[in-house]
């Protein structure tokens, strides 16, 4: 039978068990705070270990200046918050975890575990080690004006208010662990702005043949370049059954929505062939044979496997050129027309969120002193290779650093 039930008063209150909440937690416990963390879930660190999935990517070997490029928007606050917690010492907190990190040929940093478990436990072990109380199966329901928290259990309803709140929600991405942007009607009703939240890190559909969808669905496209809008990516894509996804496509995540919600499709320029510059390539495809079909000629001299053979023609409406030189600008400015982005539930993560303008500098809404926020929850997004985890952890670090001085000033 539920039942209502009111917890003794607690010192900080952490809500959401993801990277940026568990960071905000280590902070503030070696502060010498008393903490508890509420997660929805059974356990918490659930995305973070389906990130680790595949190899956990936990930042990017990037320089600083060109890091902080990739976030949009970039408000001040998150670019300090980098800045003070920069790739460097992320992969020094590993380090002292007993897990080592190393960069990848791509500029990628990974544990040498390559995996996401040993990390959690390992920091879970800290954590405890720390003091830090762990409720799981709660479910934020309510934000009360006097900074009351009440929460869905199995118990019943369960209310507690903290001197302190820091809200670490997640996003709208992957839903079935936690992240399921229920956080917006809480914040609207609250009187907070929120920006919409909508799917990043996805793919897009395209409106392919019957032969591209049916023969090369889930091919991928390797070593190629993209640009649109004047913003260009390199990197790897691979075909659907219905579009295309993949790092060069989440890189250029943002251009594409934006045209997309702007003018209904986005036209997406690739390169098929981004190592060899126009003439190389036209010198390579003037040296074929005489009689070589096309197919030859891709294949050979131009080195474009079936896959990207297919999708240049069906980029040119099957009217490629035989001379070198235009088929060699084919071939560097292949048009992809994308339409509709994928759905939310099929998202590695989410743009918009809490509006940075509610914050000030502590990461605490302006609105209502001792509640803070801090991660995916936030309005910015950035592509996949590191710089996700990146912000969610050093926003989380410098919301309990703000948490800490508004403590102590208000004694």
């Amino acid at each position: 039978m539920d039942t209502d039930r009111r917890g003794m008063a607690q010192e900080i209150a952490v809500v959401g068990g993801g990277p940026a909440g568990l960071m905000a937690a280590e902070t503030l416990a070696d502060a010498g705070r008393s903490v508890t963390v509420y997660e929805r879930m059974p356990s918490v660190g659930r995305k973070f270990l389906i990130a680790g999935r595949g190899g956990l990517n936990l930042t990017h070997s990037e320089k600083l200046p060109a890091f902080l490029a990739r976030y949009h928007p970039s408000p001040a606050i998150l670019a300090a918050a980098i800045e003070a917690y920069p790739p460097q010492a992320l992969r020094d907190w590993c380090e002292d975890l007993g897990q080592p990190t190393f960069v990848g040929s791509s500029g990628r940093v990974f544990p040498r575990s390559f995996k996401a478990s040993p990390l959690l436990r390992a920091w879970l072990a800290r954590l405890a080690g720390r003091g830090v109380t762990i409720r799981t199966r709660h479910r934020l329901t309510g934000l009360g004006a006097d900074g009351t928290l009440t929460f869905d259990t199995p118990e019943g309803a369960y209310h507690v208010r903290p001197r302190a709140t820091l809200l670490a929600l997640g996003g709208a991405s992957w839903p079935r662990l936690g992240s399921d942007g229920s956080f917006v009607p809480l914040l609207e009703n609250a009187g907070f702005a929120v920006t919409p939240l909508r799917p990043a890190n996805v793919g897009f559909a395209v409106a392919w043949s019957s032969h591209i969808a049916e023969r090369f669905a889930g091919a991928p496209l390797k070593r190629i370049a993209a640009r649109i809008d004047g913003t260009a990516a390199r990197g790897e894509a691979v075909v659907t059954a219905g579009g295309i996804e993949g790092g060069v496509i989440y890189a250029l995540g943002r251009p594409i929505r934006e045209a997309v919600e702007r003018e209904g499709a986005a036209l997406l320029v690739l390169d098929l062939r981004p190592d060899l510059d126009a003439a190389a390539l036209t010198g390579r495809l003037a040296r074929t044979r005489p009689g070589e079909s096309l197919s030859t000629r891709l294949r050979k001299a131009a080195g474009l496997d079936p896959v990207a053979a297919a999708l240049l023609r069906e980029a040119h409406a099957n009217a490629l050129p035989a001379e070198p030189a235009a088929l060699a600008a084919a071939i560097k400015s292949a048009p992809l027309r994308l339409t509709a982005p994928a759905s939310m539930d099929r998202a590695i993560s989410t743009a918009g969120g809490l509006a940075f303008d509610e914050l000030d500098e502590r990461f605490m809404l302006r609105a209502r002193p001792g509640l803070f926020a801090a991660g995916e929850m936030l309005d910015w997004e950035a592509p996949t290779g590191g710089y996700l985890l990146q912000a969610a952890f050093a926003s989380g670090r410098a919301a309990a650093r703000g948490m800490l001085g508004w403590l102590d000033a208000e004694g």
